[in-house]
């Protein structure tokens, strides 16, 4: 899959959750780093048809957010089913590095990182 593409797909991967996920609005830049990496890494696990780790209860958090937003873009977007496993594995990492940037380290929002807060 070359660039193109993968940004292509990752848009309106990416709009699907900034307007209906709302476990990115976590307010500490850790909170958001954790749950970025917990529900996508588990959302291309469960999209690669993978094992699921489910013992903790923040593993399990985690999967429930990840089954409902792959449920979601598989409803929504057709061509997932017919990449292979690789492919995914590069677009959700891809999409992971997006929503990283969007919602902490391109964040104006100033109060994710205050120790006040």
């Amino acid at each position: 899959m070359n660039e193109e593409t993968i940004r292509a797909r990752i848009a309106p991967l990416e709009d699907y959750i900034m307007k209906h996920c709302l476990w990115q609005f976590h307010s500490r830049e850790w909170d958001r780093v954790r749950q970025n990496e917990g529900i996508l890494s588990k959302a291309k696990q469960l999209l690669c048809e993978e094992p699921v780790a489910k013992e903790t209860p923040e593993d399990r958090c985690y999967w429930v957010d990840a089954l409902a937003l792959t449920e979601a873009f598989k409803k929504r977007f057709a061509w997932l089913e017919e990449m292979d496993k690789k492919s995914i594995e590069v677009l959700m990492h891809a999409l992971k590095e997006r929503i990283d940037f969007v919602t902490i380290t391109g964040s104006l929002n100033k109060e994710l990182t205050s120790p006040r807060y």
